[in-house]
């Protein structure tokens, strides 16, 4: 587009102020709002990884229970572990299967009410709440992210403004001999840009592990 400008000698003199405005603040904006999903997503895993080894630790505290029993349910969380990290890591809004897996441990513990104490029995419920609180959240941040339209504007902007910035620089730089100052400044603006969303695009989704500020969704397993 510099080219064009060029050679067509097209020039002029427009206040950038707005469009940097109408560019730079929602690109920052989702970029904000990606990295606090990403630091929420953390706070979620690391308190349903703590949830079920507490869970699991209650129930190998039982005296009554028989190893086989104590093996079954941690087959059982260590599944809804696996499943839940296995959920993450694709793009798939179906979350049935998961649920369905979860509930196994109230089954467990209502088969054995007359092995496991009433405390015992409540802390483990409670604790399941917490897993559950957890794997509801990482599902809305695995299937709800920054609205389409907002993420369509800064792109079709950032694709535009060069329209507008090229010829505007051309003006106000008035060089002849030294045109390469024009083709440097827009392409390291336009490249300033271009990063900017691709970071925000990388940070969208952290559980891919694309990108390099991913959450690496191997440290979040019971058996590491």
């Amino acid at each position: 587009m510099t080219y064009l400008f060029f050679r067509f000698e097209i020039d002029f003199n427009v206040d950038l102020t707005l469009l940097s405005i109408a560019i730079i603040f929602p690109l920052v904006f989702t970029i904000r709002s990606s990295f606090k999903r990403r630091e929420k997503a953390l706070e979620h895993l690391s308190k349903f990884v703590s949830s079920l080894k507490t869970v699991q630790y209650y129930i190998s505290s039982n005296d009554k229970l028989l190893e086989e029993r104590k093996a079954e349910i941690d087959k059982i969380l260590s599944e809804i572990n696996l499943k839940t990290i296995e959920h993450l890591s694709k793009k798939n809004a179906d979350i049935k299967g998961l649920d369905e897996i979860v509930h196994q441990v109230y089954d467990f513990i209502s088969n054995q009410e007359n092995l496991i104490p009433y405390k015992l029995r409540d802390r483990v419920f409670k604790f399941m709440k917490d897993t559950h609180e957890s794997i509801e959240n990482l599902h809305a941040i695995h299937i709800h992210r920054t609205p389409i339209s907002l993420m369509a504007y800064c792109e079709v902007f950032i694709y535009i403004f060069p329209l507008i910035y090229a010829p505007t620089i051309i003006y106000n730089l008035g060089v002849n001999d030294a045109d390469w100052i024009a083709y440097f400044i827009v392409l390291m603006t336009q490249f300033g840009l271009i990063s900017l969303y691709n970071i925000q695009n990388q940070l969208e989704y952290p559980f891919d592990n694309i990108g390099v500020d991913d959450i690496n969704l191997n440290n979040f397993k019971l058996k590491r």
